[in-house]
């Protein structure tokens, strides 16, 4: 099982970032999958799962209506469209897998990619 996360960079505050996901080992219908970010000095947080089904969860409330999860099934891929960008949002984001997607189990998550760094800053 590989996870590969990519797309993350520097913008400035107001900018947009698409983060995605490939995967390989497993399918997009066997595992959720969950964008976690870690900010410096601060614990892990779950961002948004999309679960093999399909259903979606947003656990931020000051990512809602700005960052957007997404899967292509056939591309093994997971996305993370965020938009409207803020300071608060620079972290470490990481793509992870498991059964579960409740964020009670942030740091237990069976797979993960290595993460790409969002710094926004003017």
């Amino acid at each position: 099982v590989q996870l590969q996360a990519s797309g993350g960079g520097l913008v400035q505050p107001g900018d947009s970032l698409k983060l995605s996901c490939v995967v390989s080992g497993f399918t997009l219908n066997d595992l959720n999958m969950i964008w976690v970010r870690q900010a410096p000095g601060e614990e892990r947080e779950a961002v948004s799962c999309i679960r093999s089904k399909g259903r979606i969860t947003y656990y931020l409330d000051s990512i809602k209506g700005r960052f957007t999860i997404s899967r292509d099934i056939a591309n093994n891929t997971v996305s993370l469209q965020m938009n409207s960008l803020k300071p608060e949002d620079t972290a470490v984001y990481y793509c992870a897998a498991d059964q579960r997607c409740s964020t009670a189990f942030v740091d237990e998550f069976d797979y993960w990619g290595q993460g790409t760094l969002v710094t926004v800053s003017s």
